[in-house]
């Protein structure tokens, strides 16, 4: 489910980020259809028009921070 959004950013990332850098951009397809300033704005926008489940909010910019995620726990085992 929207892998081929994903994809898109992906290998676009660079261009995406020369036109919307720090936006937070949606996806549908292989197209970007709106650029925003923060994540609330682009869902409730996005909403009005789109389906849940068609489209990728993606923030837009360098590097893999934009899409990786680390967790850490204090549990220690013994």
């Amino acid at each position: 489910m929207l892998e081929k959004e994903f994809e898109y950013y992906l290998k676009n990332q660079d261009a995406l980020v020369k036109n919307y850098n720090n936006k937070f951009i949606v996806i549908v397809g292989e197209s970007v259809v709106g650029a925003y300033e923060t994540y609330a704005d682009a869902y409730f926008s996005s909403i009005k028009t789109l389906e849940l489940g068609t489209f990728l909010i993606q923030k837009c910019t360098e590097g893999e921070e934009a899409y990786t995620q680390h967790f850490h726990s204090r549990v220690a085992f013994a």
